[in-house]
């Protein structure tokens, strides 16, 4: 199977710990992936040729999803070459603060990540997609969009955006073939999550007394993606050891 004949998906943030997770298992249930990075196309560079030397099919794409005019630039390149049908929204960045010395950049950077990235992203996507009577569209939000984080106001609120924007998308979309969900994920391993959370500190938080995994995640978004779940439809579906 080619590129051409298969269902292109674009992973946002795909450089990543979750998002190359993500990336590798849409690969392995044939979807021709784009991977893309914001300023580390190298990354996203070396997640395209592990997928291919996995026997997967895969290319590489670098914008800022904050950036409005470059987003729709790239999206445009990207549709030039027939629709994207299956879009999981990951991109996002921290920049933790107690609200109270929390600084206007600091608020708006995250927010312009994860809410208008994700606005930037999907919306040129939507009526190509539509055309196709399939699509699925995935957003990756956060157990501190659902519980609240100390130190996380910002990053709780871009991603809790996110839910809304998903469930009224799904209304919208849905008689199109189209699926619109957000998952949102708890502890999981990784290089971030390393510094953040000892393994005690996870022990204790968890019910599950251990961190999630990339792989984990991904199957679950995969899933998400598959013809199977066509029916599951505006939801949010935490992975999170029963966190809450």
């Amino acid at each position: 199977m080619t590129s051409t004949t298969r269902r292109r998906a674009l992973v946002t943030g795909g450089s990543g710990d979750i998002g190359g997770a993500i990336c590798h298992r849409l690969a392995a249930d044939g979807l021709h992936v784009i991977v893309h990075a914001n300023a580390n196309r190298d990354r996203a560079e070396s997640v395209v040729a592990a997928i291919g030397e996995a026997g997967g099919s895969a290319e590489a794409i670098a914008f800022d999803v904050a950036d409005g005019e470059a987003a729709a630039a790239a999206l445009q390149a990207l549709l030039e070459g027939g629709p994207v049908q299956v879009l999981v929204n990951n991109a996002g960045v921290h920049d933790d603060a107690p609200m109270a010395g929390m600084s206007d950049a600091q608020w708006k950077r995250v927010i312009d990540v994860s809410l208008h990235g994700f606005f930037h992203v999907t919306r040129p996507l939507l009526l190509p997609m539509a055309r196709t009577r399939w699509g699925r569209i995935v957003s990756v939000s956060s157990v501190a969009a659902v519980l609240g984080n100390r130190g996380q106001a910002n990053y709780a609120a871009a991603k809790a955006a996110l839910h809304g924007a998903s469930k009224s998308l799904a209304r919208e979309m849905a008689s199109r073939g189209i699926s619109v969900n957000v998952i949102a994920p708890g502890v999981i391993a990784g290089a971030m999550t390393a510094k953040v959370f000892p393994p005690e500190q996870v022990k204790q938080m968890v019910p599950a007394a251990r961190a999630g995994t990339p792989d984990e995640v991904a199957a679950l978004v995969g899933f998400l993606c598959s013809d199977a779940a066509g029916y599951i439809n505006g939801q949010v579906i935490g992975i999170n050891g029963g966190m809450g």
